[in-house]
This record gives structure tokens, C-alpha cells and sequence, in this order.
């Protein structure tokens, strides 16, 4: 009977990783997964757009912790370091990306290009994180840049007043 009992545990904390790591199943999309975890990114960044900024930065902070132990986790049972069903990444790099951005439906748009844009370039360092480094700090590494990068140009877009 007990290992029914650890069996059924060990299944427990794989769907767990798994719902984590896939941003709720949209990892599961079968085209554009990545773009469709970076909506729920989108969803969680309009749900707080009101919150104290430092509330946001630790639930980055949370989220980025966790997202690199549940995409090593989900990348080993998938038998994959960065499958394309691991969206955690995304949604936490479209977070980063919108650190003091307002979360208006203009500056979200502009957020969701511009970090689909780096996510999918890779800009150094991104494609090193991406080609190098094949666990779960790889995974979220690369989309921790993208979101810098895109940070950035709209950092500058809401100064020039554009």
C-alpha cells in the first residue's frame, strides 16, 4: 500500500511542475506556445498593474525562483532541457519587461512586442543562456534578458513621451 501512497505523490508533484511550468497548460498550445505563455504574462501584469512596484519586483523575484526549479523539473520529465511545453520563462519575462511601465493597454501592447521580438532573436547574452547553458537557469536566463532588452527601449519610449 505504501507505494501506491508514493506513487501517487510522485504524480502529484509532476502535474504540479507541470501546470507551473507550463503557464497553466498554454505551454500545451500546439503553434506560438511561447507567445501564448507570454499572455498569461500579460494577464498577471494587468492584474497587478495597480500594485506597489516593489509587491511586482517580489513576485518576479518569487516566480523567477520557482520558474527555474520547476523548468529543470519539467525539463526532465519532458527529456528535454527547454521544451517549447516550458513557458514560465516567457511569463516571467514579459514581468521584468514591464518593471515601471504602465500597465495601460498601449504600454502592454508595445511590452508584448518588443519582448516577443528579443525573446525570439536571442540578442547576446540570450543566445549564450539559450545554447550553453541546458537546465533550468538556461531556460529563464534567456527570457530574463529579452525582458532587460525589452525593458529598456520602453524605459526610453515612455521618456521621449512616444
Amino acid at each position: 500500500m505504501k507505494n501506491v501512497e508514493v506513487h501517487w505523490k510522485v504524480r502529484l508533484r509532476d502535474f504540479a511542475v507541470m501546470a507551473i511550468a507550463s503557464g497553466g497548460g498554454t505551454g500545451y498550445f500546439p503553434v506560438a506556445s511561447g507567445t501564448a505563455g507570454t499572455l498569461v504574462g500579460v494577464l498577471i501584469v494587468w492584474l497587478f498593474r495597480d500594485a506597489p512596484l516593489g509587491f511586482n519586483l517580489a513576485l518576479i523575484l518569487f516566480l523567477g525562483g520557482v520558474g527555474v526549479w520547476v523548468s529543470q523539473e519539467a525539463g526532465r520529465l519532458l527529456k528535454v532541457s527547454d521544451s517549447s511545453k516550458i513557458v514560465i520563462d516567457e511569463i516571467v519575462g514579459f514581468m521584468i519587461t514591464m518593471i515601471g511601465i504602465p500597465g495601460s493597454g498601449y504600454w502592454l501592447v508595445f511590452g508584448f512586442l518588443l519582448f516577443r521580438f528579443f525573446d525570439i532573436t536571442k540578442l547576446p547574452p540570450a543566445n549564450y543562456f539559450d545554447e550553453r547553458i541546458k537546465n533550468g537557469w538556461g531556460v529563464m536566463l534567456d527570457d530574463v534578458a529579452a525582458g532587460v532588452y525589452a525593458n529598456i527601449l520602453l524605459q526610453l519610449m515612455l521618456r521621449a513621451n512616444i
